[in-house]
């Protein structure tokens, strides 16, 4: 019986009514950070197509994704070149490891690319299959290189509250969601964090450029509590992507850059969401002028259509790696597919100048655009660099309140936006968007229209429902 369900599930096409796939989902798929019985009863939306900005269900319905999928479309849907770069290689050599004293010509030369285009003297490339899978490797690579440097006692990574590196054991500790360290034992030892440099929703009286000092030397203080011989990184993102789209105040990444440096502690970079062109430069490190020892990447390294991520790291490290048998991989370090692809999305990038144009022309439009949503009476405020944006719900915008319950308006927002064909995705009270870099101006002007419309919408109904509470 159950091989002739196989059967039939091989054989499901995109023309299945929607509310048969809905209960095929149902009955056997586990979705990622997903309440299952709570999907069951509302059914999953099912994509089907997609092309440029433009995403379509299985009824029809088409959406412009202002999120590039999880923040990783970077070129856009339906570029062909990259199915004709996966077909090739599949064809040529689908798979070869990189284990036993073997490498295969797509990892070569995209190691070789990748070190042209990072700054500093980021030259070294370690793959993986994704940013989580890239975060677990940095753990043990930054504590193995202490340790061949004669420093063993170097474990400690310091991270940061509400920041995002992944959901496995590792990187989901270094991680700073607090629901997620409530499941599974997380975090795992010798990781701590500190605050996060939100000044909207943290910094109370205090001016931006004081506030982003005192959380930058709360890394100091927590590097002499522990000892800074017991120290062996601090990680961040540039820019915090599942956060909320925290931008940080400008005083803030030089201090930090201070204190990694006079405390001999590795500086990490998670450039998962900010590189390949989402802040206007190839990588966000560039933007915010950080000098990072690791550079962790993914998304925007394939623009989503294969799973790949990497770590970076400085000659100084890889010099001592290269020392000892690093004793870490996994069965897809530098896929020969993935590779190939990435190869392709990166040759767009650059001679297409996409980066340079989303930089140069589209994000001051979609700055411009994004930041009239400040004038909604829902909106405390509207911050975006690059083609990452964020504006926060508030139900007394003077006052920077915050909701009682912001995740029931933020959910009440995202379903308004997908009513309005706009995805958008909901944050700690914040909406937030990462549109393909490919964008025009035209769906920058259906986006900022969608949005405004949604926000008219989520106010009648959190009105209606007397949801319109601070928290006090």
């Amino acid at each position: 019986m159950k091989s002739g369900r196989i059967a039939v599930l091989a054989h499901i096409t995109n023309h299945m009514p929607t509310s048969e796939l809905q209960a095929l989902d149902a009955a056997h798929h586990l979705h990622p950070f997903t309440n299952g019985n709570e999907l069951k009863n509302t059914g999953v939306r099912v994509i089907t197509r997609a092309d440029g900005v433009m995403l379509t269900d299985s009824d029809g319905n088409t959406y412009l994704d202002a999120m590039a999928g999880l923040w990783c479309v970077n070129l856009g849907y339906g570029r062909s070149e990259l199915a004709d770069a996966a077909a090739r290689q599949m064809r040529e050599l689908p798979y070869s490891n990189t284990f036993f004293q073997t490498s295969h010509v797509p990892a070569i030369s995209l190691a070789n690319r990748l070190a042209e285009l990072a700054p500093h003297d980021l030259n070294n490339v370690f793959y993986a299959g994704s940013g989580s899978e890239a975060n677990d490797t940095n753990i043990r690579l930054v504590r193995t290189y202490w340790a061949e440097a004669g420093k063993p006692e170097k474990k400690i990574i310091i991270s940061r509250h509400n920041a995002y590196h992944g959901s496995a054991m590792g990187s989901g500790s270094l991680g700073g969601m607090s629901y997620m360290h409530a499941q599974g034992g997380l975090p795992i030892d010798n990781i701590h964090h500190i605050d996060q440099p939100y000044w909207y929703g943290e910094g109370g009286d205090v001016g931006p450029d004081e506030f982003g000092l005192e959380r930058a030397r709360q890394l100091e203080r927590k590097i002499l509590e522990f000892g800074q011989d017991r120290v062996a990184a601090f990680i961040a993102e540039p820019i915090q992507g599942a956060g909320g789209v925290i931008i940080p105040p400008k005083t803030y990444w030089p201090e930090i850059q201070r204190i990694c440096n006079q405390y001999n502690v590795l500086l990490i970079a998670d450039e998962v969401i900010t590189g390949f062109g989402r802040t206007g430069r190839w990588f966000g490190s560039e933007t915010l002028d950080i000098k990072p020892d690791v550079m962790t990447i993914a998304k925007g390294l394939t623009s989503g259509y294969a799973p790949l991520g990497a770590s970076l790291v400085n000659d100084r490290i890889a010099e001592v790696l290269n020392g000892c048998e690093f004793a870490h991989g996994y069965t897809y370090c530098g896929h020969p597919v993935c590779c190939a692809v990435a190869l392709e999305n990166l040759r767009i990038l650059d001679e297409e100048k996409i980066i340079e144009r989303a930089g140069r022309i589209m994000a001051p439009y979609l700055k411009e655009k994004w930041e009239s949503l400040a004038e909604h009476p829902l909106v405390g405020e509207a911050t975006i660099i690059g083609h990452m944006g964020s504006i926060a719900l508030s139900p007394d915008k003077q006052n920077r309140a915050r909701f009682a319950n912001d995740e029931e308006a933020g959910t009440i927002c995202r379903r308004k936006c997908y009513e309005n064909g706009l995805i958008m995705r909901p944050v700690h009270g914040r909406m937030v968007i990462s549109p393909p870099l490919i964008i025009t101006e035209d769906e920058i002007d259906q986006l900022a229209e969608r949005a405004w419309k949604a926000l008219d919408q989520t106010r009648s109904q959190i009105l209606d429902e007397g949801l319109m509470k601070s928290v006090h």
